[in-house]
């Protein structure tokens, strides 16, 4: 309302006030929230409908599932370098952070950390629990960093590690894109781990 005012005959105040308004508006134009204010206060939630589910229906060309292989592509990782992938930890939706905690992995009280397989830790020199700098390497540019990070051991297979995202972003290349969808290389990430310089 601040930016817009009353241009486009919007309640936003309204909006605002009584969040059932906005329920109303979603269940005139999205499938399966025709009833959205009253499944909304249905004790355990309300199933949206889904098609294959409910009625083994497809909303393609053919009316069938459609299903494509493709070719996995291979990614050279240099000798001393891992390859990162960024994650999600469980008190977490999309980039809205609830805690400091990821009871799925084990960890409390920070999101400073990269997820290590216990072997490419004893490979690289490196200790459970130490701190380290994390550079990723792009042809072309100056390394991105994320600096002073805890090392996890974790059983992820050999060669990869993992740090929470949205923190990890800064370590992907704004020209490291999917090619089609241009979205970020985000599981993709050759990174080399240094011991931190400095300690906090």
């Amino acid at each position: 309302h601040a930016t817009l005012g009353d241009r486009y005959g919007i309640d936003w105040v309204g909006f605002q006030r009584d969040y059932d308004i906005i329920r109303d508006h979603i269940s005139r134009v999205v499938p399966g929230f025709e009833s959205f204010n009253k499944d909304v206060r249905r004790k355990g939630g309300f199933i949206l409908p889904n098609g294959p589910r409910d009625e083994r229906r497809f909303d393609t060309s053919v009316g069938k599932a459609m299903i494509t292989v493709n070719e996995l592509e291979h990614l050279d990782r240099p000798a001393g370098r891992l390859i990162l992938q960024s994650m999600r930890s469980h008190d977490q939706f999309n980039t809205t952070i609830y805690s400091l905690n990821d009871r799925y992995r084990g960890i409390k009280n920070g999101r400073d950390v990269v997820f290590v397989n216990p072997d490419d830790i004893l490979e690289l020199g490196l200790a459970d629990g130490q701190r380290v700098d994390i550079f990723s390497e792009w042809p072309g540019e100056a390394d991105r960093e994320l600096r002073n990070y805890r090392v996890v051991s974790y059983p992820t297979a050999r060669g990869c590690a993992a740090a929470y995202y949205p923190e990890a972003n800064v370590l992907v290349s704004l020209a490291s894109a999917a090619v089609g969808s241009k979205t970020p290389v985000s599981k993709a990430i050759i990174v080399r781990l240094e011991p931190a310089a400095v300690r906090v």
